[in-house]
């Protein structure tokens, strides 16, 4: 009885003192809160108005999981990210009972079923593609579907790593963003290409422009098959790229060739290029120095400067043009970009894709300049969408990213990623496992490549490159579709209805 009784008052004296501690911990919010001078809320509903910041904060969380729809939420939706998730975990990807996307939203795809498909032995296989014909060392392109630019430093090492293994066992390449080559892209063994920035991190001099010495040896690797001039992303369209201090470690700072501890900030464009034809200036001295093909990422604004660029391809002579170009759209993603940028700058993919494919056939460069889709292509119908109104290639991050295990918490551009993709802490970074998410990304790049093909089986073609804007229709205002061929017409080809 007498130990009972003992427990009882413990636990009393350890309830009031709780109580006291809690009470205090309150006058003590309480003050700070009235005395300070940066939060009118907080000054006026002393700890109180400490709730909005935490309910703000956890608002993105719980509209995620428990109130948005399966096709509400942006920049990508429940519905597109549990494809991706199904396709990574090798699952099956069939659906029940019926679509939950609304048919009749205006600018939803209709691909257009062939009355009498080719038998299933027959199905649509992907064929390999040569880029850069004029190059002593071309490149044949395996797949359509590839790994877009994500630097190591914006991407942690588990996360590059497992890119590149995934990449190897899908056969797709990967692309090494602007923060120059890792040890973990090469680590797979997978086909790379090198993407060159504003900053030329990997390949500078001590001026800061183009090593030829660092750019051959670069070119050496026979796992490095192409390169990419960098002019403009398509969130940050006119900026530089942003790799805050906190990710700039020890081993990225000797990659890039930068300080430690200093945010990494990439110039808003090449030195070197501020015309047409310093462009192209630019991408010959890189395919000479490398002997490989060599393309240009950039966005579209104005049209013009594009135009003037392959008028002078004309004059100079079809070697000279670039081997592809890359164009992402102004809906693409980044680890941090401004938000006037990212929300207001640049061209949607949707709108500038046609416009330039179809300048490369008034031109007749069409075969001649591959032609690479980016942004916010991460499901099946995004991709034959792109492959059918122009496109020879498309490149994704942020589904590979998904493929990873992001959950969009939107916290790329902070070191507090919580799936280890994003961030440089160790601690978080032990949740992502390379070898177990390598086999995801690879699921997830041949589900992709396989039900693009179903689609292309399906409207009647031998090859996904062989949907053209005839396959597909687009729904308007009224409700009612009409064909891409329809909305954009070209001059040699007959357009049905």
């Amino acid at each position: 009885m007498g130990f009972v009784s003992d427990a009882l008052g413990f636990l009393a004296t350890l309830f009031i003192t709780v109580l006291a501690i809690g009470a205090c911990a309150v006058v003590v919010m309480f003050y700070l809160d009235r005395t300070q001078t940066e939060d009118a809320v907080r000054r006026n509903y002393p700890v109180i108005g400490r709730f909005r910041k935490l309910f703000t904060e956890l608002g993105e969380f719980f509209r995620q999981y428990f109130f948005a729809m399966d096709r509400e939420e942006m920049p990508f939706n429940r519905a597109q990210r549990d494809w991706v998730a199904r396709a990574a975990r090798g699952k099956d990807n069939t659906i029940a009972f019926g679509s939950t996307r609304n048919l009749t939203q205006i600018g939803t795809p209709i691909f257009v079923n062939a009355p009498f498909p080719p038998l299933d032995e027959q199905a649509a296989k992907t064929q390999p593609v040569e880029i850069g014909p004029y190059c002593k060392t071309p490149y044949m392109a395996a797949s359509f579907f590839n790994i877009s630019g994500m630097s190591y430093g914006a991407l942690s090492q588990p996360a590059i790593r497992a890119l590149s293994h995934g990449a190897k066992t899908a056969g797709i390449w990967l692309n090494t963003g602007e923060g120059g080559l890792s040890p973990y892209h090469l680590e797979g063994g997978c086909d790379i290409v090198y993407q060159i920035g504003t900053a030329k991190y990997g390949v500078r001099d001590i001026q800061g422009g183009v090593s030829d010495s660092k750019l051959r040896e670069v070119a050496r690797r026979p796992q490095v098959k192409m390169f990419e001039v960098k002019l403009a992303q398509g969130a940050k369209p006119g900026k530089g790229g942003i790799l805050p201090a906190e990710k700039v470690n020890a081993e990225v700072a000797a990659i890039r060739g930068i300080e430690e501890g200093k945010a990494s900030i990439s110039p808003n464009r090449h030195k070197e290029i501020a015309n047409a034809q310093e462009l192209l200036d630019f991408i010959a001295h890189i395919r000479e120095v490398t002997g490989k093909p060599v393309g240009f990422k950039t966005v579209m604004g104005s049209y013009r400067a594009l135009e003037e660029l392959l008028d002078e391809v004309l004059a100079r002579g079809v070697e000279s043009a670039p081997d592809f170009i890359a164009i992402d759209g102004g809906d693409g993603g980044t680890g941090a970009a401004p938000m006037p940028l990212m929300d207001l700058v640049g061209l949607p993919l949707r709108e500038s894709l046609p416009r330039v494919s179809d300048m490369l056939y008034a031109r007749g460069l069409r075969e001649r300049i591959k032609l690479v889709a980016s942004g916010k292509l991460i499901n099946p119908g995004d991709v034959a969408w792109a492959l059918g109104i122009g496109a020879d290639f498309v490149v994704a991050a942020r589904g590979f990213m998904f493929s990873l295990g992001c959950i969009q918490a939107l916290k790329c551009n902070k070191n507090t990623c919580p799936t280890g993709i994003t961030t440089h802490d160790t601690r978080l970074q032990k949740g992502l496992v390379a070898r177990t998410k390598s086999e995801k990304v690879a699921n997830y790049a041949k589900e992709m490549i396989h039900e693009v093909e179903v689609l292309a089986h399906s409207v009647g073609v031998a090859e996904p490159r062989q949907i053209r804007r005839k396959h597909i229709r687009v729904v308007q205002e009224n409700g009612q579709s009409i064909s891409l061929a329809r909305m954009y017409p070209r001059p040699d080809v007959m357009v049905e209805d």
